[in-house]
């Protein structure tokens, strides 16, 4: 597992410097060092190997086979995190959400709160653009049976750690499912937000408000865009519309 002194996942360029969130200034630097990341040895290993054998339907694709790092401007308000790049949907395309059943369900409810300006993201250059949102992922490798371990889950904990501190304007967290929301709680710990005791339980629609050093954050949880919750019925779309509603009226964004 490549660390740093601090103990942040690090990168080693071909000369052998090493880099890791914690000296990224920008999210453009932040976003290609992520890219770089093998600090999680099974993660390394299934990434690689899927890109490739790949999909049948997708053996024309050239696989971006790493990890994948968010998308979204550095003034955006809303932070949307979910839980793993897809193996053939992220993994594939090399942009979070993007390729798979899943993105197409967030990324047309974004499109639907004003916060994107087409509701299909299909490959990086295919005209999407996100307005006061940033989107990324808890993990950023695709894993096995898309089920990271608890020590993959900390291990790249400061990539989200580091993106939502170069977040200024940042007001809302929308969670989708349990994994990511277990996950946020020592990022915003070690940024020095206030958390409550005991922490609260995951749930859909739950608002948590919290204070921090740079003002309030309110946390908003919400069912995974997931396959189990889609087709189920479990979430719906009215379901999903209503926590980004709510996170842009938090935000102030609505009518924006």
């Amino acid at each position: 597992m490549a660390l740093d002194a601090g103990g942040f996942p690090a990168t080693r360029s071909p000369g052998g410097v090493v880099r890791s969130a914690a000296g990224a200034r920008t999210l453009e630097v932040l976003d290609q060092r992520v890219s770089g990341c093998y600090a999680c040895p099974r993660l390394v290993v299934w990434r690689e190997e899927v890109a490739r054998v790949k999909r049948a339907s997708f053996r024309d694709w050239d696989y971006w086979g790493r990890p994948v790092p968010g998308l979204g401007p550095a003034d955006a308000r809303i932070a949307v995190v979910g839980l793993a790049p897809a193996a053939h949907g992220g993994n594939r395309t090399g942009r979070v959400f993007t390729g798979d059943r899943s993105g197409d369900w967030i990324f047309a409810a974004l499109w639907r709160a004003g916060l994107a300006n087409q509701p299909t993201s299909t490959h990086v250059g295919d005209g999407l653009e996100l307005t006061g949102v940033r989107v990324a992922a808890a993990v950023r490798c695709a894993p096995p049976d898309n089920a990271p371990t608890p020590q993959e889950r900390d291990t790249c904990n400061p990539w989200l750690a580091r993106e939502l501190s170069l977040l200024p304007e940042l007001r809302v967290v929308v969670v989708l499912g349990g994994f990511g929301w277990t996950a946020l709680w020592p990022v915003l710990a070690a940024a020095g937000y206030r958390i409550p005791r005991p922490r609260p339980a995951f749930g859909h629609g739950v608002e948590v408000d919290l204070d921090g050093p740079r003002g309030p954050l309110t946390l908003l949880g919400s069912y995974h865009v997931s396959q189990q919750n889609t087709f189920t019925g479990r979430l719906t779309e009215p379901m999903l519309d209503a926590v980004l509603d709510r996170a842009t009226e938090v935000a102030g964004l609505r009518g924006a």
